[in-house]
C-alpha cells in the first residue's frame, strides 16, 4: 500500500491563508446583521419607526430559517460540497443585502410602510444567506484544521465574525454620515466584496480535493456518503440535543441584546448615540466621550471577544474542558443581564457588558469545535444547520420580543418617550435574559454528564481520544 501523501492542509502557511480568506466572509456577514443596532435611533427619526418595528426588522433575518432554510443549506452542503453552497448562498445573501439597501433609497417607493416592507424582505432573504454562509464556512474550517489547531481555528473565525459585529455597531452613524440609506449602502458592500473572496478560496478547495481523492486512491480511508437517515441519528444524539439547545438559550440572550444595547444605554444611564466634535478636546476628555457613547461602547463587546476568543479556544486545544468553560460562561452571562436589569450604578454597567463580553468570547471558543466531537465529520453541515435552523428560533423570538415588551412595559409613557421628554425603562425586557443565562447553565451540566457516559472528549485536549 502506497503512503498517502501530503495535502495542502498539511501546509500550516496555506491553512492559515485559507481561514483569513474564508473569515473575511463571516466578516462582511456579521457587520450586515448586527449594523442596525447602532441606527435604532436614526431609523426611528428618519423612517418613522417604533422599538416593535425596528425589532420587527431585525427578526425578520431569522423568519425563513424558522421553517428549515438552513436545513435545506446544510443538506445542499453536505450532498454537493462547500463549491455549490457556498455560491448559492452567498448570492443569496447579495441580493437580500442590496435589496435592503435600495428600499432605505426609496428605490421602491418613499412610503415609510413600502420602505419597512422592503428592508423586511432584503433582510429575510440576507437571513437565508446569512445562516447558511455560516455553517459553510465553519464546515471549511473543519475540513482544512480537524486534527491540527481546529479550536483555536473556529476561535479566530468567530473572531472575524465579532470584528464586523463590533464596527459595525460602533462606525454605522458616522459612515453614513448621520443617515441610515448610505450605512446600509455600505453594509451591503461588504457582503459582494467577502464573495468575491470565498470564489478565491475555490481554487484551494478545488485542489485539495483532487489531492484528497488520490490519496483515496492509493489507500486512503473513504468517507461514507451523507444519507437522509442521517437526520434521525441527529435527532437521537443526546450530546447534539444538549449542545443545539445551549447554543439556542445562549445566543437568545447575546444577539438580541446588542441589537437594544445601544438604546438601552442612551436610555438608562444618559449615553449618547452621536460623538461631539473631538478636535477640541484633551486626549482623556476624548476617551470619556467615546466611553459615554451608546454605539462605541456597545461596539467593545464584540471587539473584545476578538482578542478573548482565540486565547479560549488556544486553552481548549491545549487543555480541554470546553463543557466546563460553557458552565462559566452561563454563568457570566447571568451576572451581566443582573448588573444591566436592576442596577443604575454605571460602573456596575459596565462590569456587566464586560462580563458579557468574556461569555461571548468564551462560549463559542468551546462550543463550536465540540459539534466535531459529537457528531462525524460527513454529517457537519447537516448537524451545524439544525443547530442554526433551531437557534433561529429562539433569536427570532427575542430580535421582536424585547422591542414589543419594551413597548408593552413603557405603554403609559409611548407618546412622552417619543417627544423626548421620558426615557426607555429596560429592566424588565433585559431581565428577561436572565432565564436563557440559567437554561444555559442547566444544558451545559446536562452536556458534561452525556459526555462522560459516551466518552466525546469535550474535557479532553484536541487530537486527544476519549477512552
Amino acid at each position: 500500500m502506497d503512503a498517502i501523501k501530503k495535502t495542502l492542509k498539511d501546509s500550516a502557511a496555506i491553512r492559515w491563508l485559507v481561514l483569513v480568506i474564508i473569515s473575511m466572509f463571516m466578516f462582511g456577514t456579521y457587520w450586515f446583521q448586527d449594523f442596525m443596532s447602532g441606527l435604532k435611533g436614526l431609523m426611528m427619526s428618519e423612517l418613522g419607526i417604533n422599538s416593535s418595528q425596528f425589532g420587527l426588522i431585525i427578526s425578520s433575518t431569522t423568519w425563513a430559517n424558522m421553517v428549515g432554510m438552513i436545513m435545506v443549506g446544510g443538506i445542499i452542503l453536505d450532498k454537493w460540497g462547500i463549491r455549490v453552497a457556498g455560491v448559492v448562498f452567498g448570492i443569496v445573501a447579495s441580493l437580500g443585502a442590496s435589496i435592503t439597501a435600495m428600499a432605505t433609497y426609496g428605490v421602491f417607493g418613499d412610503d415609510p410602510g413600502t420602505m419597512m416592507k422592503f428592508m423586511m424582505a432584503g433582510r429575510m432573504l440576507f437571513g437565508i444567506g446569512l445562516e447558511s454562509i455560516c455553517v459553510i464556512v465553519t464546515r471549511t474550517t473543519v475540513k482544512w484544521f480537524k486534527g491540527y489547531e481546529l479550536a483555536l481555528a473556529m476561535a479566530i473565525n468567530v473572531a472575524f465574525g465579532r470584528f464586523g459585529t463590533a464596527f459595525g455597531t460602533a462606525f454605522s452613524v458616522e459612515i453614513g454620515g448621520g443617515h441610515v440609506a448610505p450605512a446600509v449602502a455600505f453594509a451591503a458592500s461588504l457582503i459582494g466584496f467577502g464573495f468575491i473572496l470565498f470564489l478565491a478560496y475555490l481554487i484551494f478547495d478545488i485542489r485539495l480535493d483532487k489531492q484528497v481523492n488520490a490519496n483515496k486512491k492509493e489507500g486512503g480511508e473513504p468517507e461514507e456518503d451523507f444519507k437522509f437517515s442521517d437526520l434521525v441519528k441527529l435527532a437521537t444524539n443526546k450530546g447534539f440535543i444538549y449542545i443545539t439547545l445551549l447554543c439556542v438559550a445562549f445566543y437568545s440572550a447575546v444577539f438580541p441584546f446588542i441589537q437594544y444595547a445601544p438604546d438601552l444605554l442612551v436610555n438608562k444611564f444618559g449615553f449618547t448615540y452621536q460623538l461631539p466634535d473631538l478636535s477640541s478636546m484633551t486626549l482623556f476628555e476624548k476617551i470619556g466621550a467615546i466611553f459615554h457613547n451608546g454605539p462605541k461602547v456597545t461596539g467593545l463587546i464584540p471587539l473584545g471577544t476578538i482578542l478573548f476568543t482565540p486565547i479560549f479556544g488556544s486553552i481548549v486545544d491545549k487543555k480541554g474542558k470546553a463543557a466546563s468553560l460553557m458552565i462559566l460562561g452561563a454563568f457570566l452571562l447571568i451576572f451581566a443581564h443582573v448588573s444591566l436589569s436592576l442596577f443604575n450604578s454605571v460602573t456596575l454597567g459596565y462590569l456587566g457588558l464586560v462580563s458579557l463580553g468574556v461569555a461571548f468570547a468564551l462560549v463559542p471558543a468551546a462550543m463550536w469545535p465540540s459539534v466535531a466531537k459529537i457528531v462525524a465529520e460527513n454529517r457537519l453541515g447537516t448537524a451545524y444547520s439544525s443547530m442554526f435552523t433551531i437557534q433561529n428560533w429562539g433569536l427570532g423570538l427575542f430580535f421582536w420580543g424585547i422591542g414589543a415588551l419594551l413597548d408593552f412595559v413603557n405603554r403609559a409613557d409611548l407618546a412622552a418617550i417619543k417627544a423626548g421628554e421620558k426615557m426607555y425603562d429596560y429592566t424588565i425586557p433585559i431581565l428577561t435574559l436572565v432565564i436563557c443565562g440559567v437554561i444555559s447553565i442547566f444544558l451545559a451540566f446536562m452536556l458534561l454528564r452525556a459526555d462522560k457516559q459516551n466518552k466525546y472528549g469535550l474535557e479532553l485536549p484536541s487530537g486527544v481520544e476519549a477512552k
